[in-house]
């Protein structure tokens, strides 16, 4: 067996033309990533979108049907699992019981045959602020240090690249909010390149450099969360990425410097610049918090789009703010987040009432809104006799070429 060097820094990882099909269904349509080396990058998407395929592709869990899989300028497609520069931390931690956590941090360095394995953990376990737990067994932790354990193990092997399977899934809001800082913390100490795959959004933003939000097997779109937050693409990003307020409608007007769309009789401008589509049916959106909540007619002005009136039909407190639904017809409902700055609610359910935000905030979208559900599946079904057993007769050649 191959013994892993340790890595002075972290990787770049290169994902080139990868294809993952199974027999039923195609996980990975054709995916082509660039990961820079010693960047935290989050694989962001709901359930079934192909992120964790992506990361069991990147760790040799997985074979890929087609494309290659570079860490480090080095191809590793055919590269076994235990011979690649890379670790993973899952959800669920995995540590052995009947050790100690220094035992637990120092296993991995032991089976490797790595000198003065003991000193090394501590080492990590002082990285993870937990040494002074290090003759403790599993069980005497609490969710989060078995957590911080988890990832001292894997660190310590010094991966060019490490893997975050959803790893902070098992515990608390206020644990979980504590360990998304701590991690990007020790990300950034160590250097190593950190991929981390996730449904949450709030975590991928608040630990990650870049996040590429997935969806159906195929990147939606990247950049830093920031940018992926204030200017979504798509309609599934504006809604899968936080909350919006989208407006389907024919672009009525349009400059150099704005276009504007009738929705539902009232009239949305937004920038051009942050439009993606100019003419025809298009959507616009805005975001929630973006929206300011009148009770009567407000001045209007060129720089702002206002929607009234409406009514009132839903009003939730949520502690920092409160939660505003409000009906305009054919023009759909506006969802408002007003902050809890004054006593009481702005406007109660039924009020009347207006809203309005800057041209600046609005977006407009490459979709339209609604149009993806009815263009049906995106891939076509694998699911015939004779494809399952292929897939069955590939995997036990596999099998026997490994024997």
């Amino acid at each position: 067996m191959a013994v892993r060097e340790f890595a002075e820094r972290g990787a770049d990882l290169e994902l080139r033309g990868i294809q993952k099909r199974f027999p039923g269904f195609t996980a990975i349509e054709e995916l082509d990533l660039t990961i820079p080396a010693g960047s935290f990058f989050a694989l962001l998407g709901p359930s079934g979108c192909g992120k964790t395929t992506t990361l069991r592709l990147v760790a040799g869990l997985e074979e890929p049907t087609q494309g290659r899989i570079l860490i480090g300028g080095a191809d590793v497609t055919d590269t076994k699992a235990h011979e690649r520069p890379v670790n993973t931390v899952f959800q669920s931690y995995a540590l052995f019981p009947h050790m100690t956590i220094l035992e637990n941090v120092a296993f991995g360095l032991k089976r490797r045959r790595i000198g003065d394995p003991l000193a090394k953990a501590r080492e990590a376990l002082a990285l993870v602020e937990l040494d002074h737990l290090a003759q403790r067994k599993p069980q005497q932790l609490s969710g989060g240090q078995q957590q911080r354990v988890a990832l001292a193990r894997a660190i310590v092997n010094r991966p060019a690249l490490l893997l975050l399977d959803e790893p902070l899934g098992a515990l608390d809001l206020k644990l979980r909010r504590q360990m998304q800082l701590e991690l990007k913390t020790i990300q950034e100490d160590v250097g190593l390149t950190f991929l981390h795959v996730t449904h949450d959004q709030e975590e991928a933003m608040t630990m990650a450099d870049t996040v590429a939000v997935m969806n159906k097997g195929r990147i939606e779109q990247l950049g830093a969360p920031e940018a992926l937050y204030e200017l979504p693409e798509t309609t599934f990003v504006a809604n899968f990425l936080g909350q919006s307020n989208l407006f389907t409608g024919e672009v009525v007007a349009s400059t150099d410097q704005a276009i504007t769309v009738d929705a539902g009789g009232f009239r949305v401008t937004v920038p051009s610049a942050r439009a993606q589509v100019h003419r025809g049916t298009i959507t616009v959106g805005v975001r929630p918090e973006k929206v300011a909540l009148h009770t009567e007619a407000p001045a209007e002005t060129s720089d702002r789009n206002t929607l009234g009136s409406g009514r009132v039909i839903d009003v939730s407190f949520s502690g920092v703010s409160t939660q505003y639904l409000v009906d305009f017809g054919r023009a759909g409902t506006v969802l408002v987040f007003a902050q809890n700055i004054g006593h009481g609610p702005v406007a109660s359910l039924g009020s009347e009432v207006w809203v309005s935000w800057a041209v600046a905030h609005g977006f407009g979208l490459s979709d339209v809104a609604g149009a993806g559900a009815a263009a049906g599946v995106r891939f076509d079904a694998d699911d015939s006799t004779s494809a399952i057993a292929v897939q069955r007769r590939d995997d036990l050649v596999a099998e026997l070429e490994e024997g």
